[in-house]
């Protein structure tokens, strides 16, 4: 009796055992599936990782033809210009009417935007053929004016319609005398002709192309009211 009381005794506690182990490696296939199943779904994400699309502003290409009879022989540097941090980077920033703004993860520019400009200036100076020289003060070259301006706008701006929105300051310094001699201020909203991120970078191409344009003319009149000997 006593012995095999002792052996009854033993089989629920056996039983239990068996139980708790079944129980724990149901549990521990369990969360080997889920961790299997996360690491395919990250495996998937970065197999389908968006890409990136890069974008640049037109710029002018040089000029082959004869200087114009009212060119003026006077050399020019063109500096580097000044830009918040947004316009330092090459992310392409959207905005609303108010102060918020934003930009653009995947969509960027192949250059940051300050520097673009800088580029298009001096090739329109130089494509004009008006000056004796037209250098980068990066070259290290001799000059006899300087032009350096300052980038405010360069973006999307969303309200009741889109618009490319380019805000920026040139000034003209003399370089003997260590003055500013002329100066042009420039802000334009340019309609967006559609909603897709292309869209808005040709409207501010178009804009900065206008603001360069104006410049050089202001530049032009300048130079022929004030002749260097």
């Amino acid at each position: 009796m006593t012995k095999v009381g002792r052996e009854i005794e033993k089989h629920p506690s056996e039983g239990l055992r068996r139980g708790e182990m079944h129980m724990a490696f149901a549990r521990a296939t369990h969360i080997v599936l889920v961790v299997a199943a996360l690491a395919a779904a990250v495996l998937s994400g970065c197999g389908a990782a968006r890409p990136s699309k890069y974008y640049e502003l037109t710029v002018p290409g040089e000029t082959s033809g004869a200087r114009p009879t009212d060119s003026t022989a006077v050399s020019l540097l063109i500096g580097n210009w000044s830009a918040s941090h947004l316009y330092r980077d090459d992310r392409i920033v959207y905005g609303s009417t108010g102060q918020e703004m934003g930009t653009y993860e995947y969509e960027r520019w192949a250059e940051p935007p300050a520097e673009m400009i800088e580029e298009v200036l001096l090739r329109e100076l130089r494509a004009s053929g008006r000056y004796r020289a037209v250098h980068s003060r990066r070259s290290n070259a001799n000059g006899d004016f300087l032009i350096r301006g300052r980038l405010y706008d360069l973006k999307e701006v969303t309200g009741g319609s889109i618009l490319a929105r380019v805000t920026f300051e040139v000034e003209l310094r003399d370089l003997k005398t260590a003055t500013t001699v002329w100066t042009h201020y420039y802000t334009h909203d340019e309609p967006v002709n559609g909603k897709s991120v292309a869209n808005v970078v040709s409207a501010l191409d178009k804009n900065v192309q206008q603001g360069v344009k104006e410049v050089v003319a202001g530049l032009d009149q300048y130079f022929a009211a004030h002749r260097v000997k």
